[in-house]
């Protein structure tokens, strides 16, 4: 099965890929509750939709190859050489186009971090026709979260998060967004499955959803049946670049701390530990500690067993890469190990992730 992330829409159809992120509430919200099929979402588009936003970008990009535009037997030439060196530094601008949503009355709205990460430019549209200029408050490319900013003259409707892990599958939700640069565009489904890993990082844990998502969809909301968001649309299954019915959506329970961490700093710190771990059966085995790494300070080895982290039972190696991630650094935690038939209780301070690849 091939994969990828939703493009966002450039001109000629040129794609991108897209998602969406979420608001600075500080904690889930209440749950959503199961309905049945509605007579009618247009009670719901009316509310939601003036919170939907599209977003232009313009990006600098490399002209290229200036010497594949040359014929093979000029490449090596005077002529080639001096080619080369006039346009060999070429850069051009691109344009893009993604989705997003207002989480803040104030103007905060949450996209995708590949629609606005190398943005030159950006400017929002609003239901209204309203275009504002955006600036970018901060991005998280482990979950291709972005946070933007607009400067409105007024309050701007916003939309609350809702709890993603009261989301069932066969749950009705609506996707709004941006598709092929048709704003202010909706379409319905069901949400098809829970917990997809993609293999497109650490944090996999996407909901797949049937409602017809597209290019230009990147970063837009996914709403349950009460108007809350509870995804973001961020990739989908396709063979010719459309919807085929197989989408996959960030969820609200992974959103919104990145979000609040966003808001208050402008940037994520994740907890780091320095180990390389594989799956066992009873818990994760370490098999590498990295030198001068948190886990070697506090004595951690290869072939220790890793059982609990403060408590809480570690049965993957993804389960316990999210854990430790979510600890602030600088904090201590308690590992439960198990070392040659012993189990031990090993305090560890968490250090800061250095790179996406850390673990």
């Amino acid at each position: 099965m091939t994969w990828r992330r939703l493009p966002t829409r450039r001109p000629r159809l040129a794609v991108l890929f897209v998602t969406l992120l979420l608001s600075g509430c500080n904690g889930i919200p209440g749950t959503a509750v199961a309905r049945s099929t509605p007579e009618s979402f247009a009670p719901l588009v009316k509310r939601v939709l003036p919170a939907v936003v599209n977003i232009a970008v313009t990006e600098t990009v490399s002209g290229g190859d200036v010497l594949a535009e040359l014929p093979p037997e000029l490449r090596d030439t005077p002529l080639g050489r001096e080619f080369r060196r006039r346009f060999g530094n070429r850069r051009e601008q691109a344009m893009g186009a993604g989705s997003g949503f207002v989480v803040d009355p104030s103007g905060l709205i949450v996209t995708n971090n590949h629609v606005v990460g190398h943005a030159d430019r950006i400017q929002v549209s609003l239901t209204d026709g309203t275009r504002l200029p955006a600036r970018v408050i901060g991005t998280d490319e482990l979950t291709d979260v972005a946070l933007i900013k607009v400067q409105a003259s007024g309050p701007l409707p916003a939309v609350p998060f809702g709890d993603s892990r009261q989301v069932e599958v066969g749950d009705w939700v609506l996707a709004a967004g941006n598709p092929f640069g048709l704003g202010g565009s909706v379409t319905a489904g069901i949400i098809s499955a829970r917990g997809r890993d993609l293999g497109a990082g650490p944090f996999d844990n996407f909901l797949q959803l049937d409602a017809p998502i597209n290019p230009g969809n990147s970063g837009g909301p996914i709403f349950n049946m009460d108007g809350q968001v509870i995804a973001i649309s961020t990739a989908i299954v396709s063979p010719s670049g459309g919807s085929v019915g197989i989408g996959f959506a960030t969820p609200s329970e992974l959103i919104i701390p990145i979000i609040n961490q966003l808001r208050a700093s402008g940037h994520i710190e994740r907890g780091w530990l320095g180990v390389s771990v594989d799956d066992s059966q009873n818990g994760v085995n370490i098999a590498n500690v990295e030198r001068t790494s948190p886990a070697a300070r506090a004595g951690l080895r290869p072939g220790d067993t890793i059982l609990t982290l403060n408590g809480e039972r570690i049965e993957t190696a993804r389960s316990l890469i999210r854990a430790v991630a979510a600890v602030s650094p600088g904090t201590s935690v308690t590992l439960s190990i198990r070392r040659q038939g012993r189990q031990l209780d090993v305090p560890v301070t968490v250090g800061l992730r250095p790179t996406e690849g850390a673990g």
